[in-house]
């Protein structure tokens, strides 16, 4: 597990690349005003409502909502995590970073370490293409690749390769290139043993398994003798610093970009699969390589695909018939709360895998195998209903209450009720009745361990939640404001900020955004890197969303000098408070009555003086006078 980036390190990767030429590697933009403008990478639009603020290194489309700084832009436009990032840009300006320890990172990472296996694997990846091209023994897996259906450029395509059978090949040729024994250890390409070191591979057609950024980690290995002495018929690479199969999908780099633009990933089983899907036009296939999609896996795809609750984006997973493949869909579906896209099941009534299909029915059979997918939820509820004696009252009652727990994985809440319509005709029951479970279920939890009590208590009941107002109403617009001011003038809110509290704003939004810019410090004067630390400090990226609009929108109000229209909004957000308050008072004051409690009544009384007095003078810094 990689180390923390030292922060100095980070700051001045975002002082040195600059947001406009960073983005002009993708975008062609044109001179705005002080912005930068150009079509949105994010989203489809004939429109420009993309920008990027050279002066404040940041870009916001004002369109679907995207921003950040350099970096962000790099982890959005590429699907690559902050670290993998940092590294590219770090590259790219010519700074060389430092890692440091942290509590829960494990120890410091080499980043020498990493870029000797790499090349170690690049070159691995190359001896292993150029042997299955050319040597008479790679004769069986240049057969197997004719068998399936696959020419030579596909073979190049994807860089199948071949291990020769003599056991140290790979070896000789890695330490002719000047690599030790350790490195090829380490990285996987060679084993020890009593009698030496030996090559990983032997005598098996091989695929190179890459990163998004296209470098080689690791091979997926296929048994092409009876003899070999690995039992797999298929054998991965072993973990090393550069390859955890928990997260790592086969085929991503070549994906990437066709996941990212469809918005749909689709998930199969094995790489024959993944290259029967590219031929035939199935251009967003990943696979798991040899363990089960898991959540590291969900990580990567929603990092592709945006995952970000727009139920635009759909992943599918494709499944065998038989009885294996119902039991990978059970467990795909275990994990299908990690994505905010609709999850849906592609399954070959005959059993075919997307490879064997490709070869019974042609491309066109792929297609249509993806084309005519369901939604996992759907395919679960059949699997549901059959462990379910349907004559019987008793079961019809336990099915119902079983599936309507499915309806939680509808990510358009406007096909709940066609479901649950579907329940009742599926369980022969009245719909009311699967209405009512529905309304009465309640997710399981993992019981919390609690301290016991001589005497438990009745919790009092919850009250109904709230229904949440988007921090877009009217009603919030001068909170708007007030954040539009700390993002883009921190400097010279920073005193009028003084009087403010978590009280002035009232939309949670509002409020963890304004929390976290006192933790962070506002500045006393002009400071560039305040937006992406506050950025960096939020918790989720629909707050950095609402913070980088913040930083991007212009103030609604430009009567004045900029320091005179900061403390106007500042002192605006708080009169709203004071305003709140005064009408409490009132409120309280009348219905206390002065003849009864006269000393409350003098105390709400004086109170409401106070807080009125506090209201004129705040209207007067707003409003001039008026």
């Amino acid at each position: 597990m990689a180390g923390l980036i030292n922060d100095e390190d980070i700051q001045l990767v975002r002082e040195r690349a600059r947001i406009d030429e960073v983005v002009e590697q993708y975008v062609t933009l044109r001179r705005s005003g002080g912005t930068m403008k150009g079509l949105c990478p994010f989203h489809d639009e004939k429109t420009p409502s993309f920008h990027a603020n050279p002066a404040r290194g940041t870009f916001h489309c004002f369109g679907c909502g995207e921003g950040g700084d350099a970096i962000a832009f790099i982890q959005k436009i590429e699907g690559l995590s902050f670290v993998e990032s940092m590294e590219r840009l770090a590259a790219k300006y010519g700074i060389q970073l430092r890692y440091e320890e942290g509590e829960s990172r494990g120890p410091r990472r080499d980043p020498q370490q990493r870029q000797r296996l790499l090349e170690a694997h690049r070159l691995a990846g190359e001896f292993y293409a150029q042997t299955l091209a050319s040597a008479p023994e790679a004769s069986p897996g240049r057969q197997f690749v004719t068998d399936r259906g696959f020419d030579q450029r596909a073979a190049e395509t994807f860089a199948m390769g071949w291990a020769p059978r003599s056991g140290t090949a790979l070896i000789a040729h890695l330490k002719s290139k000047g690599f030790t024994d350790d490195e090829l250890v380490t990285g996987g390409l060679a084993r020890r043993s009593s009698r030496g070191l030996f090559d990983a591979f032997q005598g098996r057609l091989l695929w190179p398994i890459r990163e998004m950024t296209s470098e080689i980690i690791g091979f997926g290995a296929r048994r092409m003798f009876e003899d070999d002495f690995m039992q797999g018929k298929y054998v991965n690479t072993s973990e090393s610093p550069i390859y955890k199969k928990s997260q790592v999908l086969y085929g991503v780099d070549l994906a990437r970009r066709q996941i990212s633009s469809e918005s749909r990933a689709v998930v199969v089983e094995g790489y024959t699969d993944v290259m029967a899907c590219h031929e035939a036009g199935v251009r967003t296939a990943v696979a798991t390589c040899g363990t089960a999609f898991g959540e590291g896996h969900a990580k990567v795809l929603r990092r592709i695909l945006l995952d970000d609750g727009a139920m635009h984006g759909e992943v599918v997973f494709t499944f065998d018939g038989d009885e294996a493949g119902q039991r990978a869909a059970m467990k795909a579906f275990e994990g299908d709360q990690q994505f905010a896209a609709q999850t849906y099941v592609a399954v070959e009534p005959r059993g075919m895998d997307p490879c064997d299909l490709r070869l019974a029915d042609g491309d066109a059979g792929v297609r249509a195998l993806v084309d005519a997918r369901i939604p996992l939820y759907r395919f679960v509820l059949d699997n549901v209903l059959t462990r379910y004696d349907l004559d019987r009252a008793d079961q019809r009652v336990d099915a119902v209450r079983e599936a309507v727990g499915l309806a939680t994985s509808i990510r358009d809440k406007s096909k709940v009720e066609e479901f649950l319509r579907e329940v009742a005709t599926r369980v022969g029951v009245d719909v009311d009745q699967v209405r009512t479970e529905h309304r009465r279920y309640k997710p399981a939890v993992k019981p919390e361990r609690r301290v016991p009590t001589q005497q438990a208590e009745t919790p009092a009941p919850a009250p109904p939640p709230q229904p949440f107002v988007s921090f877009g109403a009217r009603q919030f617009a001068d909170e708007r404001e007030a954040l539009k001011a700390l993002a883009q003038h921190p400097h010279l809110a920073r005193v009028p900020a003084e009087s403010l509290d978590d009280d002035d704003f009232t939309h949670p939004v509002a409020q963890e955004i304004w929390r976290t810019m006192l933790k962070v410090g506002l500045p006393e004067q002009t400071d560039p890197t305040f937006v992406p630390r506050v950025s960096d400090a939020l918790v989720s990226d629909d707050l950095r969303r609402v913070l980088s609009l913040a930083a991007m929108e212009p103030l609604s109000s430009t009567e004045g000098s900029t320091a005179r229209v900061v403390t106007a909004v500042m002192a605006r957000l708080r009169l709203l408070t004071v305003g709140r308050l005064v009408e409490d008072l009132r409120s309280k004051l009348q219905r206390t009555d002065p003849a009864e409690q006269p000393d409350e009544y003098r105390e709400v009384f004086s109170q409401l003086l106070a807080r009125q007095g506090e209201f004129r003078e705040l209207r007067d810094k707003t409003f001039g006078g008026e």
